[in-house]
């Protein structure tokens, strides 16, 4: 009985030691290699693509408040393009056909909000990188990525919003379409 013990006990120092080893082998090759945290991309509000930037610093109080002043007279001087839709159907239209600009300096990533869903692209001078893709509320999605094009496609019972971005032989063209 006391050799049996002995023996279990040594087997289970054996396997906890070799488990261990494994671990600890495996964790220090994956470590910084296979599983880096996706880089996080600011993506400025769906408004901010619309207003001008800051005005630049002046040396007097007066002139300040004079470009501020004319700043925000010429970003509430813009009619509203869709006066007629409802809101919450202006709100999705304007913002599929208008991609927000990001807050990186290449200005780069571009969103582009659907009826079906959300849609973040890295768009270089001669391809393009898809960010995230994000469903909404009772749609489903489906990405299918290829060498010159990407393609996100939303569906919800027979309504599908498709944002097609494309580069073959050129600068990265993106269209959204509803059907």
């Amino acid at each position: 009985m006391r050799r049996g013990l002995v023996h279990l006990l040594a087997w289970l120092l054996a396997t906890g030691a070799a488990v261990t080893l494994s671990w600890w082998g495996v964790h220090t090759v994956m470590t910084g290699t296979a599983y880096d945290p996706p880089r996080a991309l600011p993506i400025a509000a769906v408004g901010a693509a619309t207003q001008s930037p800051p005005p630049l610093p002046t040396p007097s109080r007066t002139a300040r408040a004079h470009s501020s002043a004319s700043a925000t007279r010429s970003a509430s001087a813009k009619p509203s393009p869709s006066a007629s839709k409802s809101p919450s159907a202006a709100a999705s239209s304007a913002a599929a056909a208008t991609p927000s600009a990001a807050a990186t300096a290449t200005g780069s990533v571009k969103a582009y909000d659907t009826d079906g869903g959300r849609v973040v692209l890295d768009l270089a001078a001669d391809y393009a990188t898809l960010v995230s893709a994000t469903p909404g509320t009772g749609w489903s999605m489906q990405v299918w990525k290829e060498d010159t094009w990407i393609r996100v496609e939303f569906t919800k019972d027979a309504d599908k919003v498709s944002v097609i971005c494309a580069w073959n032989a050129g600068p990265p063209t993106v269209d959204v379409g509803n059907y």
